[in-house]
């Protein structure tokens, strides 16, 4: 049986929030920010990525510490660059478009503080996403569920709002901002250098944080694709490692590879409409697998509104597993290109 361990007398905690052009979610996350860190130690720093906007001084008039990036190089490198300078044992790293949930900050310090086998911690968006309309609603209740079915031992690490010890993230060099210079997977890449390094991440549902942020059908597209779903599927295929958990966790993959069965058999109705009983049995089996997030959809907001949310679910599979299939045959292509010309080296 575990035994919690008394906190030690002082813990400081660093709050680095990165932003770039965005005033008006800065100024609800630093409330929120100020909010919990009442009880806290707290240092907070808002390190500007080269904003061209009021944002520096909105940051400044708020009474915190600012930082200021000469070039505009991404949210890794400013967090890295916050941690440089941070003086706080604990880095809690948030999102500007991220309001904290009272006791945030706390509750991270505690965790910290009574479970010294844990690196790093990071939650969630809390179920009562700020910005209206179907695909901004279902985009954030998604994040909320996942994460609060995620196995508490977490096999990644979330920086829209997660802590870390700073000497653990200074000694395995923070995020990878040559690598990843736009917001990207630079914090799941984190979490898998942190696990490879032998440290533990926890991901503690009560952590929690509104999110603010406003989507349209193609942003959402065009960022799952080329900031989530191609570098994490280079991640994977590089690693040789894909975690049985959050959207890695099995049920999940097994939905992606039927949508994309679907998508492929469709096609066979064209010849014969009868074999139309293919791609709708496993689109079918793909929305049973995810009866518990559709039922979820349902109590929160309707079963107008999860009935709305399983066309976008089954894109988001879709476009999931194509991009996975793209990199795995453009890592291939690449394979036989280099061993082809090794051959050419070695004959000649």
């Amino acid at each position: 049986m575990r035994t919690e361990r008394a906190p030690p007398e002082v813990m400081r905690i660093s709050v680095i929030i990165p932003v770039y052009n965005n005033t008006q979610d800065l100024l609800e996350c630093l409330y929120g920010v100020k909010a919990c860190a009442k009880n806290s130690d707290t240092e907070i720093i808002v390190v500007d990525d080269a904003s061209t906007d009021e944002t520096p001084a909105v940051a400044a008039s708020m009474g915190v510490r600012v930082l200021r990036l000469e070039r505009n190089s991404g949210p890794g490198a400013a967090r890295n660059f916050g941690a440089d300078h941070a003086a706080g044992d604990i880095l809690f790293f948030v999102d500007a478009d991220v309001v904290l949930a009272p006791g945030a900050l706390d509750r991270a310090v505690r965790i910290f503080g009574t479970r010294p086998e844990f690196a790093a911690v990071f939650g969630s968006y809390d179920a009562r996403p700020r910005a209206h309309g179907l695909v901004s609603q279902y985009r954030n209740l998604l994040h909320h569920f996942v994460h609060q079915q995620g196995n508490p031992e977490a096999s990644t690490f979330w920086a829209g709002c997660g802590a870390i010890r700073r000497e653990i993230f200074l000694a395995v060099g923070g995020f990878d901002a040559e690598r990843f210079p736009r917001p990207s997977i630079e914090d799941i890449e984190l979490g898998v250098r942190l696990r490879r390094a032998g440290h533990r991440i926890l991901l503690d549902r009560e952590i929690q944080g509104t999110h603010l942020k406003r989507w349209k059908l193609g942003a959402v597209i065009r960022t799952d694709i080329t900031c989530r779903a191609i570098p994490w599927s280079r991640l994977i295929l590089a690693s040789r490692e894909a975690p049985n958990d959050l959207n890695l966790e099995r049920g999940q993959r097994v939905s992606v590879a039927l949508v994309v069965l679907a998508a492929a058999l469709l096609p066979l109705a064209l010849w014969r409409v009868g074999l139309l009983v293919l791609p709708l049995a496993a689109l079918l089996t793909a929305v049973v697998l995810n009866r518990g997030l559709f039922a979820f959809l349902g109590r929160q907001r309707g079963l107008g509104f999860a009935t709305a949310c399983v066309p976008l679910h089954l894109l988001y599979f879709l476009y999931s597993g194509l991009s996975y299939l793209f990199v795995r045959v453009e890592m291939q292509l690449r394979r036989m290109m280099t061993r082809r010309g090794g051959v050419l080296r070695r004959s000649r």
